[in-house]
């Protein structure tokens, strides 16, 4: 994959985003308070809540259809170097949307994306595994396995 002008790819960026949308508003909320140097910002888009269309596949794989809307929170800024960080996650919190979009922002940055990624990604990408588990785990529980029997002739 093609490295853009900062250093990575636009997976790399795909998965810290994803992990970022995923985790706990605390947890980003924890992260930036324990920043010692905090960057400058600005709202090119300030949070703001509406409603997407969830879209899903007959079987997993097949057709695809329209399941329903999902409420979603926005938001872009832009650190003082000029990087823009943008974030959509689930849900009404403006300020995780807020925060995911400023450690995007930083991730971009040459200067922070390495001790960003190291200690915020990687830890909120724990706790997001630790939590599917735990749901999995509660979801396996319940499983049903249904079967047909063939009648004879």
């Amino acid at each position: 994959m093609p490295l853009n002008k900062n250093g990575y790819t636009k997976k790399q960026r795909q998965q810290w985003m994803s992990i970022l949308a995923k985790s706990l508003s605390r947890e980003l909320e924890d992260a930036w308070q324990g920043m010692s140097e905090k960057p400058l910002y600005r709202h090119l888009h300030k949070p703001e809540t509406g409603s997407i269309m969830v879209r899903g596949r007959a079987g997993g794989s097949g057709i695809r259809f329209n399941l329903g809307e999902m409420t979603a929170t926005r938001c872009t800024i832009q650190i003082e170097k000029g990087h823009v960080g943008s974030a959509y996650v689930m849900g009404r919190d403006h300020r995780h949307a807020e925060l995911a979009a400023i450690f995007d922002a930083l991730l971009q940055d040459p200067l922070h994306h390495h001790k960003i990624s190291n200690s915020v990604v990687s830890s909120l990408k724990i706790s997001y595994d630790k939590r599917k588990e735990e749901v999995a785990k509660k979801s396996a529980a319940t499983k049903v396995d249904f079967f047909t029997m063939v009648r004879g002739e």
